[in-house]
């Protein structure tokens, strides 16, 4: 009866795994990456990688890690009390001794030259693979510097930019860079420095924060965090 129990609780563990993937690639997050996330919360692992960011900082995520959390504390103590009412009887102890020597086999495998070079092989291609830009944190692909920065300006109705466009407001000597545009739900790129910039016009810049803030320091979105 134990070992169902256990059989059926770790099906459950997986299904809310898979739950927890799916809202995660919902709000954006690549697939291969939520699911190592979900598994690192639920286990209370805690990797502080880069990739951890992508969670941290998004206040929908956030709210699901800390449920993950949570359940796979609790998951922990169920599992670790029903196993050992298994380990009691005198038959599964024997199951996990013969699972053991099947692992430390495994294990004598792995060891071989041959066993690595294939996995070396196969861990290259899967890193060739998977390592895509745009899964990594903002801040590791753009901000390389302490002064670097990237912000979200809102023009207001009685700015001193209303009227005027990008490329009158950012003269050459100004380290600032414009990455878009939006305006009534388009993003606007092509001509984010021609265009005549109007009330209520959101736009995404990327520079040196002091020069940034000399400029738009009045129209900077500072947005909530939960």
């Amino acid at each position: 009866m134990d070992f169902l129990f256990v059989l059926l609780y770790l099906g459950i563990i997986f299904a809310v795994i898979e739950i927890n993937v799916v809202l995660f690639a919902a709000t954006g997050l690549d697939r291969p990456i939520a699911r190592f996330q979900v598994i690192s919360m639920l286990t209370a692992t805690g990797f502080t990688t880069g990739e951890s960011e992508l969670i941290i900082k998004h206040p929908v995520r956030r709210k699901i890690g800390a449920f993950l959390i949570l359940f796979g504390a609790f998951s922990l103590a169920v599992i670790i009390s029903a196993i050992s009412n298994l380990l009691a009887d005198t038959l599964y102890t024997k199951a996990a001794a013969y699972l053991g020597a099947l692992l430390l086999a495994v294990v004598a495998v792995l060891r071989t030259p041959m066993a690595r070079k294939q996995l070396e092989r196969l861990f290259k291609y899967e890193v060739k693979k998977h390592d895509e830009l745009a899964d990594l944190p903002i801040a590791d692909v753009m901000l390389f510097g302490e002064d670097d920065e990237v912000v979200e300006i809102e023009i207001q109705e009685d700015s001193p930019h209303v009227g005027s466009c990008f490329g009158d407001i950012l003269k050459k000597d100004k380290d600032i860079m414009v990455l878009f545009i939006s305006r009534d739900n388009e993003k606007i790129r092509s001509e984010s420095y021609s265009i005549e910039l109007k009330a209520g016009d959101k736009a995404i810049l990327y520079g040196d924060r002091t020069a940034i803030r000399d400029e738009f320091d009045t129209e900077i979105v500072k947005h909530k965090t939960t």
